[in-house]
């Protein structure tokens, strides 16, 4: 607002009735705006001096002192842990009593650990059946080769095992790949899907270090994916250059979905198998001889099985006769499962209930574990659909950059890389998350409870880390 000195009340009232802040220039600058600005500016140029002296003065004041520093904040760390464990533990006037649980293969060194410390130290070890602690109470610690580090990861995101339970990591890094590389075959894509892996896994790239642990998986899956891609004659999604030493997706589709439905039986018998050791480890007779996921389930599911062999293939190596006693015997085993446990058992009363609502009980289990096994068998067609879509996508590339360049230009080479990339990055990760869908859900569900208790050791951060 401009006007006469004399006015300045008026204008001060009218600035206010319309809700402006008066700003008041400083007096400490004279002259022109244009001095004042210059003025101004070796301010800045000043502080900013200033603030480069002070900043080297704290980079030197740290070069001197980081290592104390360092040393002096693992020693806070490392006494606040032993103070916190030690209150929780007994102690006497002179004696404190610790427990905890240790991996078997590390009490020696526990043990020589501690001797050379003190030697008023009593070590007592014992089992969790010694301390009476059940196996579901007892945490678990995995020690996988460090190939198998990845595909730990993966299992103890599903669920920790149970004490007593077998660890599914080396099934899983064996599975996992194969059933990507089913869905992915693709040379070229299975290479690029390798290196990136690598890349991953080096950690030369910042904003990819989070993903490190990933790194092998990839480079396993694109190991499979190239396998496949071998076996289907595709890279980068061409199908005239390589031979199929098996078969093409696109060309034999009924023959990979098939063949994905077997593989499919294969995965969940080993399932079932693994289950069938569960229970053995667990000495749960019972389950393990009757059980849905028992031997007697096994036998229903292979009778079925070979029952539908013998149906859509008009031939089995094994008398449809002999397949119906089979699935009539280890499906009623199946049905009263309940019954012949607590038979097994001598657990009374046998039977809780009425013995109409067990037997409609009974109906109902056989019903859902024949659902459950269908259900499970055909999920695994959707390895055999997506290697249909993968070249079918591929397909589609190679269409799109016919219409835009017919005389195959740098632009069809163009549609034809970034279409690539497309495809190993967007089916990629669907294919992925199938991948592990079919793990979990399918697989893991017939033996894997992921219950179990991980193992938290009493950790010293290493002073190297700090």
């Amino acid at each position: 607002l401009f006007g006469l000195r004399r006015d300045t009340d008026i204008l001060s009232r009218a600035a206010r009735s319309a809700y402006l802040n008066p700003l008041t220039l400083p007096d400490t600058y004279r002259g022109t705006p244009a001095e004042a600005i210059a003025a101004l500016r070796a301010g800045i140029q000043r502080a900013e001096r200033r603030i480069a002296e002070y900043r080297a003065s704290i980079e030197h004041l740290r070069e001197m002192r980081i290592h104390h520093l360092r040393h002096l904040l693992w020693r806070v760390r490392a006494s606040h842990t032993l103070a916190d464990t030690i209150a929780r533990y007994g102690r006497l006037r002179y004696t404190y009593l610790v427990s905890g649980w240790v991996p078997t293969a590390l009490v020696p060194r526990l043990q020589d650990s501690v001797s050379r410390v003190s030697d008023q130290v009593v070590i007592e070890v014992g089992s969790p059946r010694d301390v009476g602690v059940e196996g579901a109470d007892v945490p678990v610690a995995l020690n996988n080769p460090p190939f198998l580090r990845a595909f730990q990861g993966l299992v103890t995101n599903y669920g920790q095992p149970r004490y007593g339970e077998l660890d599914p990591t080396p099934v899983l890094a064996l599975t996992f790949p194969l059933v990507f590389g089913i869905m992915f075959g693709d040379v070229g894509h299975g290479v690029v899907l390798a290196l990136i892996g690598l890349l991953v896994t080096s950690r030369r790239v910042r904003f990819l270090r989070g993903l490190a642990s990933l790194g092998p998986i990839l480079v396993a899956c694109g190991a499979a994916a190239v396998i496949f891609g071998f076996l289907y004659g595709s890279i980068f999604g061409y199908e005239d250059v390589l031979t199929a030493i098996w078969l093409r997706p696109l060309e034999d589709v009924m023959d990979i979905l098939i063949y994905t439905i077997v593989i499919g039986v294969v995965l969940l018998s080993i399932g079932i198998l693994y289950s069938i050791a569960n229970a053995a480890l667990d000495k749960e007779w019972g389950e393990m001889l009757f059980g849905r996921n028992g031997v007697a389930g096994l036998i229903f599911y292979w009778s079925l099985v070979g029952l539908a062999v013998g149906i859509f293939a008009q031939k089995s190596p094994i008398s449809t006769d002999v397949l119906f006693g089979l699935a009539a015997v280890s499906g009623v085993a199946v049905a009263f499962s309940e019954l012949l446990v607590r038979v097994l058992e001598r657990r009374s009363p046998m039977i809780e209930g009425s013995l109409g609502t067990y037997l409609m009980q009974a109906f109902f289990e056989l019903f859902e574990t024949v659902i459950s096994l269908l259900s499970n068998t055909l999920s695994y067609v959707r390895m055999g659909a997506f290697a249909v879509a993968h070249g079918g996508l591929s397909l589609v590339v190679f269409i799109l950059a016919d219409i835009f360049s017919p005389e195959h230009g740098l632009v069809y080479w163009v549609i034809v890389a970034l279409g690539n990339l497309f495809v190993i990055g967007f089916e990629g990760l669907i294919v992925g998350i199938q991948t592990l869908r079919l793990e979990y859900y399918e697989f893991f569900s017939k033996f894997f409870s992921g219950t179990g208790l991980r193992h938290h050791p009493l950790t010293l951060i290493a002073r190297e880390e700090e």
